[in-house]
């Protein structure tokens, strides 16, 4: 590891967006191939490796998961009170199902054989933290290809589990949305399109 190494990836991280609005140019076989290499690198507890990706492709299932979300998105909007916030919260873009070319839906096996039970007996959740994991690893795979990604996460994980068919101790963690993004940016969408600024780090921090 070098200085050089710490700098690019400081810019990774920096340039690794939640992307909502995405340009209809696909993404060949081979790089997506290489991203999801790389993420299957990411740590796990007990080295399980407990992630089961689903890559929709049908027209049929893209289009019953945006419905999904549309009715979940309509719910969601239910909390706000306020006339104000409640439109602003319907006027943000949330997801971008009209153009990104690729949809992975990412489940935690929640009884995997691999990694025999290490680690997870006092935490069982670290299975679900280790899918968080790779998805992290993931992004930052896909974003030094120049690909951005989309966590979708206002949906109905039953429904999206019965319409994909997968086993049933799988737990939906995410469904992304991937993609070439519209335009780069360095700071979040909701902050930009006002929703909410990012905090210092010293106010997430506590000392003992």
């Amino acid at each position: 590891m070098t200085p050089e190494h710490a700098a690019h990836f400081a810019d990774l991280v920096q340039w690794r967006r939640d992307v909502r609005r995405f340009t209809k140019q696909p993404i060949d076989d081979a790089t997506l191939a290489t991203v999801l290499t790389i993420a299957d690198l990411a740590p796990s507890v007990g080295n399980s490796q407990p992630w089961r990706v689903v890559h929709v492709v049908s027209p049929e299932l893209k289009h019953a998961v945006r419905l999904n979300f549309e009715h979940a998105n309509a719910g969601g909007s239910a909390i706000y009170n306020d006339v104000q916030e409640r439109a602003a919260y319907l006027g943000l873009k949330l997801a971008g199902f009209d153009a990104a070319p690729v949809h992975l839906a990412v489940f935690c096996d929640q009884a995997p054989v691999q990694g025999r039970g290490l680690g997870r007996q006092t935490m069982p959740e670290m299975l679900a933290y280790s899918c968080v994991s790779m998805i992290t690893t993931l992004w930052y795979a896909a974003r030094a290809e120049g690909i951005g990604v989309g966590w979708v996460s206002i949906l109905d994980p039953d429904q999206t589990h019965a319409l994909l068919k997968v086993p049933e101790n799988w737990q939906l963690i995410a469904y992304l949305l991937i993609g070439y993004p519209e335009d780069n940016h360095t700071d979040p969408e909701l902050e930009r399109f006002g929703w909410q600024a990012r905090t210092a780090p010293a106010a997430r921090q506590l000392v003992r």
